[in-house]
């Protein structure tokens, strides 16, 4: 029985009670939504297939939920070729592969805990990797880089204190270098948005260039980073400050969407097409790029996939998720390193991508 939504705040009702309707839609891309005209409410990136939002079309890739042929062909071949290698980067078959986590403190607790060090929280991402015999804990080493107050503006640049941070505090103690780095998980956000789309200078729009400046310089900083999964925003909707609310945690899925469309284009037609986006060339100066898990749904409002957020699901600003919000998202993270077509060949002892 799907439960019943209060309604937020700032959520007309009239909109609510649409996309309650809508919402046995496939919101993870299975099947065509029946939701109604999206542009007045808010509903999961991945159901918008025939629907918009405020004129931007969905879904996570263009017109779809799944990469194109070539785009995938590619993250599958980069995740069939992951390889352990030692601390110059050379491929070792006694070395590790590593992934890390890259953003802010919603990506530290979800990853690990609120410190940012292990022992992580059990319910967390690395906790519930590292009590799973499945996962491969013999070549690949799961490193959480994200910390708290770190918004996406602090990524972007190769010569960042974070990326220093993670060499000396995360790296280093465990034996590890930089040029073991071939994996990532990137969850980041503009912190205290003002400008919803369309405005021009939508927050969106400012977050979909920092991500390409933060994906090229954790190119810069790891050079055998092949992969780089990327997520948007938990929902926002019980947030009590500023600090990224509604409709902003939303709109940051369009900014995820933007920059993956602009590589995939790039890639296509050998033009960047995206001057926000920039150069993404994944031959030379950027990973692979794709969607890891997409975490947000509209509150109480039931995806397909059984995701809803509640008022116990975060603190009490509304806005960094309490424990059982962190299990949420450590659950999507391990559901998509188990079962990617793209990711759980180098997450799983003895598994194979195509």
């Amino acid at each position: 029985m799907r439960a019943s939504p209060r309604r937020p705040a700032w959520l007309p009702a009239a909109a609510l009670a649409a996309a309650a309707a809508g919402a046995g839609a496939c919101s993870d891309g299975s099947g065509p939504s029946n939701a109604a005209p999206a542009d007045s409410f808010l509903v999961p990136i991945s159901q918008l297939i025939n629907l918009t939002y405020r004129g931007f079309s969905g879904g996570l890739y263009p017109a779809s939920n799944d990469p194109p042929p070539a785009h995938l062909a590619e993250a599958q071949a980069r995740a069939r070729a992951v390889t352990p290698r030692d601390t110059a980067g050379r491929p070792d078959p006694g070395g590790r592969y590593i992934l890390v986590s890259i953003g802010m403190s919603n990506t530290t607790q979800e990853f690990c805990s609120a410190s940012g060090n292990p022992p992580c929280n059990g319910w967390t991402f690395m906790g519930q990797a590292a009590a799973d015999s499945s996962v491969n804990h013999t070549s690949l080493a799961i490193v959480n880089g994200a910390a708290g107050g770190q918004d996406a503006a602090a990524w972007e640049s190769p010569s960042s204190a974070n990326y220093d941070r993670i060499r000396d505090t995360r790296l280093a103690p465990l034996g590890l270098s930089e040029k073991q780095v071939e994996l990532a998980w990137v969850k980041v956000a503009n912190a205290q948005p003002t400008k919803r789309l369309p405005d021009r200078e939508a927050d969106a729009y400012i977050l979909e260039r920092r991500m390409g400046n933060i994906v090229r310089a954790l190119k810069a900083r790891y050079p055998n980073l092949a992969l780089v999964y990327l997520s948007s925003r938990i929902f926002g909707g019980y947030a009590t400050t500023p600090l990224n609310p509604e409709p902003y945690a939303y709109e940051s899925g369009f900014a995820v969407k933007w920059l993956i469309q602009a590589q995939i284009e790039q890639m296509a037609t050998g033009a960047i097409r995206d001057t926000l986006a920039g150069n993404l060339d994944y031959t030379t100066v950027a990973p692979w790029i794709g969607w890891g898990p997409y975490l947000w749904t509209l509150g109480e409002t039931q995806r397909s996939d059984g995701l809803q957020w509640f008022r116990s699901d975060f603190e009490g600003d509304g806005t960094h998720p309490s424990p059982s919000g962190e299990r949420k998202v450590a659950d999507l993270l391990m559901g998509f390193f188990r079962n990617s077509t793209f990711a759980r060949c180098w997450f799983l002892s003895g598994a194979s991508c195509p």
